[in-house]
């Protein structure tokens, strides 16, 4: 393992990305990842609107592994943890390719999931601009589903945010669960 990490560390930068964590996430992380994107999109100087999109993008994502990972870090194993029972794990990876940044997320879900965020999401992937506006309004006077841990809009703001259709791949992990994968390109 110790010899391959400047193989892994090339791999990334071959892939263009510049952020990757792996492992329990949580909202302090979060915001210490938020820190960490400014200063480096500042540094780069990336355009101010560019650089909310990606952190709130960053957000969106991080929520919903948060709220969805069906692998979870107990608390027995995190020191010094009194706020939280359970931490979610996912991995989270910011990049720059052509001329767009990117986010990409995954996290462990249970497989009877896949259809219905499938469905969702290929939903999403073929409305414009303007449909993609109209139907975040109509959901949000609807309220959010039974599945859902938020509003519900999650997907949708994304969708709205990003330059292009959400990618999104599930990887059969097991009988239980597959791994869910999601990019979103600002």
């Amino acid at each position: 393992m110790l010899q391959n990490l400047y193989d892994f560390k090339n791999d990334l930068n071959r892939r263009g990305i510049f952020f990757c964590f792996s492992g329990p996430v949580s909202q302090d992380l979060l915001v210490e990842i938020g820190a960490t994107l400014k200063l480096k999109m500042e540094l780069e100087e990336a355009h101010n609107s560019v650089a909310l999109r990606v952190f709130s993008m960053v957000v969106e994502q991080a929520q919903n592994v948060i709220h969805y990972s069906a692998e979870k870090c107990p608390k027995e194993i995190l020191p010094g943890s009194e706020k939280q029972d359970e931490l979610s794990i996912g991995i989270i990876a910011v990049g720059y390719e052509g001329e767009h940044y990117f986010v990409l997320c995954g996290n462990r879900i249970h497989k009877e999931d896949v259809e219905r965020l499938t469905e969702r999401l290929t939903r999403l992937q073929k409305m414009d601009k303007e449909e993609l506006k109209k139907f975040y309004k109509e959901q949000r006077k609807k309220g959010p589903d039974d599945k859902s841990k938020g509003a519900g809009l999650g997907f949708i703001d994304m969708a709205k945010k990003a330059s292009q259709p959400i990618e999104f791949d599930f990887r059969e992990i097991d009988e239980k669960f597959s791994f869910f994968s999601t990019k979103t390109v600002i």
